[in-house]
């Protein structure tokens, strides 16, 4: 472990080098203990609560100050990588090790801080049928996870030097890219330092009234999803899915457009599923012959952050033959606007806290 963390600090300690040769970039770096509890949101995880997981997030940022529109919406964010360890204090979960991208977004006279970050974590002990069954959380060494945290952060107390401490969340998922996949949610206490390598005296452009407005007109696109995963039964296999969909789209300023739209699901792995529930003798009524096929309609929520857009969406099953998981949906994740009218995303659709897949879109609005 103390390798690992070691090599860690080697990459970060490179960006600092890199950071002071150019020192008109102003960057930031900050260190995080942190100690806390994993949530019981399903029951099938209480034997894996036994202690109380504790880790550190090292991270390296990049300042803004407002000389562009993006930043002065969001009042100057920070924006940078991260790393997070985390001992699960639990010995059939083990340890989590993980990569991400972030942004710190700042209120009350940049007292607080709110940090999102998103990214994939390396897991020590999945589960395993023979040697470690009981870990029903972790189905894959690979997982997404995101984590957040909501500090008080006192900057250049001492020179460059700061304080920061508050409440943190992170969650580990696969995404149901195989099962099984429970997943936790962690949340903790932290409280770290921070330090500004360039120590800039530069002022923070405020922005100004009416800046935010920017409106367009209805417009509409076209996506397509995809992706792998599999159903609850464990080892029944992992299926390529398709979504195909469209939407319409108005912005309704620089930072907000809502969407309406609809899709058609294709899922091998629930059809594998409506196979084995058919032989298994569950006295269920499934038959065999029931349709996998299902249709949604969506009405979601886009933040863009210059090219980025964190995606919100609630969805309903119109057309839902078989019965799983709900027929009401959740997505949530990023974007990226590769140019103008063509959008990349990877997002999670789940019915209430349970995941069914993790998706890779690709989109074109008109």
């Amino acid at each position: 472990m103390i390798k690992r963390i070691s090599l860690v600090f080697v990459i970060f300690a490179g960006f600092w080098g890199y950071a002071q040769e150019k020192a008109k970039a102003n960057y930031a770096i900050d260190v995080n203990n942190y100690y806390g509890t994993i949530l019981k949101h399903n029951p099938d995880i209480s034997h894996l609560i036994t202690g109380h997981p504790s880790g550190m997030i090292l991270s390296f940022q990049r300042k803004t100050y407002g000389k562009e529109t993006w930043q002065r919406l969001f009042n100057a964010p920070d924006y940078g990588i991260s790393f997070l360890y985390q001992n699960m204090d639990n010995q059939y979960l083990g340890e989590n090790y993980g990569l991400f991208v972030h942004c710190n977004f700042y209120f009350l006279n940049r007292y607080l801080m709110l940090r999102i970050g998103q990214g994939a974590t390396y897991n020590t002990t999945p589960y395993d049928e023979d040697k470690n069954f009981r870990n029903v959380a972790y189905g894959t060494h690979l997982m997404s996870a995101t984590y957040a945290l909501l500090n008080f952060k006192k900057e250049k107390i001492f020179k460059g030097l700061g304080v920061q401490a508050g409440l943190g969340v992170v969650h580990y998922s696969n995404g149901n890219s195989k099962a099984p996949n429970k997943s936790t949610n962690t949340l903790f206490l932290n409280a770290g330092v921070t330090y500004e390598l360039d120590q800039s005296t530069q002022e923070y452009i405020k922005k100004q009234k009416g800046e935010v407005k920017g409106g367009e007109p209805l417009t509409y696109g076209f996506l397509f999803r995809s992706g792998v995963n599999e159903s609850d039964v464990v080892g029944s296999g992992r299926f390529p899915f398709y979504t195909l969909g469209a939407f319409a789209d108005k912005r309704l300023n620089k930072k907000s457009a809502l969407q309406l739209g609809t899709e058609v699901f294709f899922s091998k792995a629930l059809k594998r599923y409506i196979d084995f529930r058919k032989a298994g003798g569950f006295n269920d009524g499934t038959t065999g012959d029931e349709d996998s096929k299902r249709v949604g309609v969506f009405l979601g929520h886009e933040l863009r952050v210059s090219k980025i857009s964190v995606m919100t969406q609630i969805g309903y099953y119109v057309y839902y033959p078989y019965e799983y998981e709900g027929q009401t949906y959740l997505r949530a994740g990023v974007g990226y606007y590769i140019t103008k009218n063509i959008t990349g995303a990877i997002t999670v659709r789940s019915h209430a806290a349970k995941a069914e897949v993790m998706e890779f879109s690709v989109g074109y609005r008109f």
